[in-house]
């Protein structure tokens, strides 16, 4: 667990929008190698990842693509309008820290606010409605013209990443922007170190697919191993009203907003669970795709799971505990060992 949290901690420090994800893979890629493993990437810059063992093969896939934004123009005050990546629903981002990543190396630091977001001056503060055209970008630099932002090197298509503020209490809550899916990734990445440190017996050949474009529908979409007969989607379980997971929970999706999951392998993994007296919780997420969706909507004949640590305030400042990244890894050693 200490490996797995200071995994997260590293990985997290790392900003990675869809589509800007190259220095987290490289990262990733980095420590698979330091553990042993000969990972490769795709032309798309997702992870492809053989972690041994023998018998029909199963990929274990999890996202380090996160929620962003990108300029979409430069206002005329200097201030920048955004465009979302993925489900960056403005109401959580108002108010947050950001970087501002230009294509010439430069990085620039700003706050997104609302437009006139002074209480004392904007009488109608309390009702303005929350969105990227009523929002921007507060650069921290002296720019009050389109020019001024211009010479900085700032242009439309520049990604603006935000702060995760990743803190871990001493009760064990776990609380960050993006624990979907980088805790996951940290998960994988502990499962990967079990197999070498604790010399597990495989009993299935496993890999691992870290995609890069999970966010925006087609991380698993292309690339994965071509003798792969299942997939299980290792992403966040959600919390919420109306739903059994908790944090301390590992989930076991039964069915998402595209359908249910592989009946026989959702049941071994329950039984999985019961037979090793994990904490878990069996949920229907009602909007919700995983990426072994998306790998079975590009056509692969795949039996496909969805399973993940519960994650309270899904694509908000969000919140896991230690209890449910342990019972997750417990759920996937199991998986692959009897």
């Amino acid at each position: 667990m200490n490996y797995i949290i200071e995994q997260l901690k590293k990985i997290m420090a790392i900003d990675s929008p869809s589509g800007f994800t190259r220095n987290a893979a490289e990262y990733t890629m980095d420590e698979l190698r330091a553990l042993g493993y000969e990972p490769q990437i795709t032309r798309k810059g997702c992870i492809s990842c053989c972690l041994g063992g023998e018998g029909e093969p199963v990929v274990f896939s999890a996202h380090l693509d996160t929620l962003g934004c990108m300029v979409a123009k430069i206002k005329g005050n200097g201030r920048l309008k955004l465009t979302r990546i993925g489900g960056m629903n403005p109401n959580n981002a108002e108010c947050e820290n950001a970087r501002v990543y230009t294509r010439s190396g430069k990085v620039y630091e700003g706050c997104f606010q609302m437009n006139n977001p002074s209480v004392h001056v904007n009488g109608d503060y309390s009702t303005q409605k929350r969105d990227y055209d009523g929002m921007e970008l507060v650069l921290d630099e002296k720019v009050f013209s389109e020019q001024d932002t211009a010479k900085l090197g700032i242009a439309t298509g520049d990604y603006v990443c935000f702060d995760p503020r990743t803190r871990i209490t001493e009760s064990g809550y776990i609380k960050s922007r993006f624990l979907d899916d980088k805790l996951s990734v940290a998960i994988l990445l502990g499962i990967a170190r079990a197999i070498k440190h604790e010399r597990l017996t495989l009993t299935r050949k496993v890999y691992l697919f870290i995609t890069v474009y999970e966010e925006v529908g087609h991380g698993c979409a292309s690339g994965l191993p071509e003798d792969a007969c299942e997939i299980i989607s290792v992403d966040m379980g959600c919390v919420g009203e109306g739903l059994e997971c908790k944090e301390h929970q590992v989930s076991i999706c039964v069915k998402d907003s595209h359908g249910p999951y592989n009946y026989e392998l959702t049941d071994r993994l329950i039984g999985l669970a019961k037979k090793h007296e994990l904490d878990y919780a069996l949920d229907v997420y009602p909007f919700y795709g995983s990426d072994a969706d998306a790998a079975l909507n590009a056509g692969y004949d795949l039996r496909h799971g969805l399973i993940g640590a519960g994650v309270y305030a899904s694509h908000g400042y969000e919140r896991s505990h230690i209890d449910g990244v342990r019972n997750t890894f417990e759920l996937v050693k199991a998986y692959i060992t009897e």
